[in-house]
C-alpha cells in the first residue's frame, strides 16, 4: 500500500506552508522520491531547492475531473514515488474524492486560516465539515487577533470531529492555551481538589485565566514556603515541579494568607482549603491570584513530591 498525506483546506489557509516545513524536517526525511499533487496553486511557490533536496516532484491536477484514480495510477507509475503528499483543493467536496486502491491515507491534517474561520464555517460549512471529519489534526494559522474567539473555534470544530488534535498558532507559533473544557476538574464543584496531575495546570491556567477561579474554594496538599521577606500572617503553599528534566526544577505556588502561619514549618507538608482573590501583590509587580486560606491542616508527604510536565 502506497502511504498518503492529505493536506486539506481552503485557497490560502497555509497549506503549502505546512507541507514545506514538513519537507524541510529530519523526522520526514526518506531516501525514495515523494510525489506531491497540488489541487491548486497558491500565492506561495515551493522553493525548487528544497524539492530537489527532498528528493520531491510535483505534478499539477487542475480540475476536479481530473482527480481520479486512473490518473493517480498513471501518475504514481510514471514517478514510482515512495509516498504521495496532496495538496487538496478545498473547494472540491471531499466526500467525492476516491484514491486508488493501493493508495492508504497515512495522514489526514486539515489547514484553516483563523482570520477568515468564521465566513468559511458559515457560507462553506459542508465543505469543512467534510475536510475536517476525517482528519487527525486541524491547524488553526494566524490567530494573532483572534485570541478571545478560539474557544469557540474549538467547540466548533469538535462538533464535527471529536477525535482531532486542534492546534492555534500565532507569528510566534503554537499558542499554549488550555481551554476550560480541557480543564482535568469541574469549575463547577464546590470544592476544585487539585491532585498530583492537575495542581501545575490549575497553577498555569490561572496565570492566564485567573476570572474563572475567582471567588472559588480549592483543596490540595502542599509544601509550606515561608520566604524571608514576607509579612506575617502570609506564606507560599506550592509544588516543585520538573519543567522538562531533573535540572529544570520550580517551586509553583501563590501567596496565601492565613493567620497561623507562625505555627508552619518550613518546608512541611500541609492540606490547605482556600478561596481566590485578585490582589495587589509586591513580588507580582502588581495583581496576581492571592489565596484566603479557610484551614491548613499537616499532613504526609505525597507518594510523589514533584509534578511533572513532561
Amino acid at each position: 500500500m502506497k502511504p498518503v498525506y492529505m493536506i486539506n483546506g481552503f485557497l490560502e489557509s497555509g497549506k503549502t506552508e505546512f507541507i514545506t516545513f514538513t519537507l524541510n524536517q529530519p523526522y520526514f526525511q526518506i531516501r525514495g522520491k515523494t510525489l506531491l499533487l497540488l489541487c491548486e496553486e497558491g500565492e506561495i511557490e515551493y522553493d525548487q531547492a528544497l524539492l530537489n533536496r527532498s528528493r520531491t516532484v510535483v505534478e499539477l491536477i487542475e480540475s476536479e475531473e481530473d482527480f481520479t484514480p486512473a490518473n493517480l495510477q498513471a501518475l504514481e507509475k510514471k514517478h514510482k514515488p515512495e509516498r504521495i503528499i496532496v495538496e487538496y483543493n478545498g473547494m472540491w467536496n471531499f466526500k467525492n474524492m476516491k484514491l486508488p486502491r493501493s493508495w492508504r491515507i497515512e495522514q489526514q491534517i486539515t489547514t484553516i486560516d483563523g482570520s477568515t474561520f468564521p465566513v468559511y464555517y458559515t457560507n462553506m460549512r459542508s465543505l469543512l465539515a467534510e475536510m475536517i471529519r476525517g482528519s487527525e489534526m486541524i491547524i488553526f494559522n494566524r490567530c494573532d487577533d483572534v485570541r478571545e474567539e478560539l474557544n469557540s473555534y474549538k467547540r466548533n470544530i469538535k462538533a464535527v470531529n471529536p477525535a482531532a488534535d486542534v492546534i492555534f498558532e500565532d507569528a510566534n507559533g503554537e499558542i499554549d492555551e488550555i481551554f476550560e473544557e480541557d480543564l482535568p476538574y469541574d469549575l463547577n464543584q464546590e470544592t476544585i481538589i487539585l491532585n498530583n496531575a492537575s495542581y501545575g495546570i490549575w497553577y498555569l491556567d490561572s496565570m492566564d485565566h485567573l476570572e474563572r477561579y475567582l471567588g472559588k474554594k480549592l483543596e490540595f496538599v502542599a509544601m509550606v514556603l515561608k520566604p524571608e521577606n514576607f509579612p506575617q500572617g502570609y506564606f507560599v503553599p506550592g509544588r516543585m515541579a520538573m519543567t522538562c528534566c531533573a535540572d529544570d526544577m520550580a517551586f509553583l505556588g501563590y501567596a496565601c494568607e492565613f493567620p497561623g502561619t507562625g505555627a508552619l514549618k518550613q518546608q512541611e507538608w500541609v492540606k490547605v482549603t482556600a478561596t481566590v482573590s485578585k490582589e495587589y501583590w509586591k513580588d507580582y509587580g502588581g495583581e496576581g491570584p492571592m489565596l484566603h486560606a479557610i484551614s491548613v491542616e499537616k499532613t504526609k508527604a505525597p507518594k510523589d513530591p514533584v509534578i511533572s510536565f513532561t
